[in-house]
């Protein structure tokens, strides 16, 4: 029996591998077909595959792709080779086509350090071949409704899948992902209330309400958005857990973020002052001392490191400033984040929402429930002029939007997404908004706003 899971293996590997060389010759990525045809024809691939020594692992609910990027791109400034799925697949087909670009035909890891990120709900098909040496969970948040229903579901998936020696990375203010891997050893990164932050609940939705010890209400001394902040549970005595990795100061005006690691304070640029780019940099830092870095030259090594501008750009035009900002439709954390963002851009704004999930309407039913759970109250608010948008579900947005308080004057829609730009008033707003799901491509929206500054502005110059 095992020589013939052999063989399989073996068929299934070069299969993969001939497979992948011919995507290549192709002139195409391919980035999960290796993978997928590998789990195909042997169920029990990743058993009988090589492993890299040392596998950073990253999950989460937000914040997944950001942070492994800014993983990668520091253990490239550190000199370290390594191998990961940056430009692929999360779920396991694509784990398998890293392993399997990286392997030999004998399935011999060439490179020994390897950077997945990996989808929450694959980590129980991972998890138990793939283990990692360290994983990184960022938050746990809802998400969409029909991927991962609720946030014990998820929970639960990463509590049956984590491997008791993993060493477990984790974000202190979300007491959901603190409690999680009660068998591991784990270290906690966190950010301290800032100068500038309210104390205030301000979001509709507030998961992680109750003690992960004993289940009674937590006291919540410091919430800076949804559940993430600083809790205690008056009955047990439990308390968010004390950050080895502490973000002591975020001072935006001078771009440093200040981190308390053992008691020891360092100094090192911040790449944004948006908190949850924040917590994403702290936990990358958090990951590469527990790799082994020190912690000066972790933190240096964000120096001529940036967000990745797939997920916000910013272009001034004349006057005018064009944003572009990805907001994952049915996520309505996600969303709400970004909303909140969009409120405290200074001047007057005007938003487009590009939020149709056009993939999951083909191919299935939509539930539109998310978007009770998400904060368009945000969008009520002086500054922003007019909010635009279109797609098969416009007329449950509209509602939508007022129920949130939202003026009718304000809101604009037009019946197919192409037409969202002619009823934009560029006289009205100092800022266009792009706000866009991660199926949707923004660069022809911003070029055609750009054509339409550039006109507005030639016609001004004209009548003067």
């Amino acid at each position: 029996m095992i020589i013939f899971k052999k063989i399989q293996f073996y068929f299934a590997l070069w299969v993969a591998k001939f497979t992948a060389l011919g995507l290549k010759i192709m002139g195409r990525k391919g980035t999960s077909l290796p993978g997928s045809l590998a789990i195909i024809l042997c169920h029990d691939f990743f058993k009988y595959m090589d492993k890299p020594k040392t596998i950073i692992g990253i999950t989460g609910t937000n914040g997944k792709t950001t942070t492994a990027n800014l993983i990668a791109d520091a253990l490239i400034k550190c000199g370290i080779d390594f191998v990961g799925n940056r430009e692929g697949s999360n779920t396991p087909t694509g784990v398998a086509s890293v392993m399997i670009a990286n392997g030999n035909w004998l399935g011999k890891q060439k490179k020994q350090v390897a950077v997945f990120e990996i989808d929450e709900r694959s980590s129980l098909s991972v998890f138990p071949y793939v283990k990692p040496n360290f994983l990184l969970i960022t938050n746990i948040f809802r998400d969409s409704y029909r991927r991962n229903a609720h946030v014990e579901f998820i929970c639960d998936i990463l509590n049956n899948g984590i491997p008791s020696e993993t060493k477990l990375i984790l974000n202190g203010d979300d007491p959901l992902c603190s409690s999680l891997g009660k068998n591991c050893e784990k270290v906690f990164f966190g950010l301290a209330k800032q100068d500038f932050e309210e104390n205030a609940l301000k979001n509709l939705v507030r998961d992680g309400t109750f003690c992960p010890v004993c289940e009674n209400p937590l006291t919540y001394d410091f919430i800076r958005y949804h559940h993430i902040g600083n809790a205690h549970c008056e009955k047990c005595g439990y308390t968010s857990p004390i950050a080895k990795y502490k973000g002591v100061k975020a001072d935006a005006e001078n771009s440093l973020l200040t981190i308390e690691i053992n008691d020891k304070n360092y100094t090192g640029k911040l790449l944004d002052d948006n908190p949850i780019n924040i917590y994403n940099q702290l936990s990358a830092i958090a990951v590469l001392c527990e790799f082994g870095i020190e912690p000066e030259k972790a933190i240096a090594c964000f120096d001529n490191i940036s967000i990745d501008k797939t997920r916000f750009t910013k272009t001034t035009l004349y006057n005018k400033t064009l944003f572009s900002y990805l907001a994952k439709c049915q996520n309505p954390i996600a969303c709400s984040r970004v909303f909140e963002n969009i409120r405290n851009f200074p001047g007057k704004k005007c938003v487009l929402l590009y939020l149709d999930d056009r993939l999951d309407s083909k191919y299935s039913v939509e539930n539109m429930a998310w978007i009770y759970d998400t904060d368009f109250e945000f969008l009520n608010d002086e500054s922003i002029t007019q909010i635009i948008f279109s797609g098969a579900r416009r007329k449950d947005v509209y509602v939508r939007l007022l129920l949130a308080g939202i003026s009718e004057d304000k809101i604009k829609t037009t019946e197919e997404i192409s037409q969202m730009l002619d009823v934009v008033d560029l006289d009205a707003s100092d800022s266009f908004i792009i706000c866009h799901d991660i199926t949707f491509n923004s660069n022809f929206t911003k070029q055609r706003l750009k054509e339409m500054i550039n006109a507005n502005y030639s016609e001004a110059k004209e009548g003067n």
